[in-house]
């Protein structure tokens, strides 16, 4: 997948588009990610002995990733990820720019 946890992304489609956010996790299998305050939904979440109220709860839904795009600051844009080895190790790097994001 060309977005790692922790990278800033750009949602590109979509009810939050041109919204940014970090990426909390990654579920490669599913070909998703999880972004902070991007894709909010409400739950409704019984209370329990360790959180004792209940109640609706918002927290954020895993997003597809072929809708967002890497962020990159000196483009101040979504760029496209292109891959490139520098001493023997592969590194992602911006199409726009040329510079490597990792």
């Amino acid at each position: 997948m060309h977005i790692k946890k922790d990278d800033t992304v750009v949602v590109i489609a979509g009810k939050d588009k041109d919204k940014k956010g970090k990426v909390l996790e990654v579920f490669p299998k599913n070909e998703r990610v999880l972004v902070e305050g991007i894709n909010m939904t409400k739950k409704h979440q019984k209370p329990t002995q360790q959180m004792q109220q209940g109640g609706i709860i918002t927290q954020e839904a895993p997003v597809h990733v072929s809708n967002v795009m890497v962020y990159d600051k000196k483009a101040d844009q979504g760029v496209r990820v292109g891959y490139k080895t520098e001493a023997g190790k592969k590194v992602r790097v911006s199409k726009k720019t040329g510079e490597v994001l990792d």
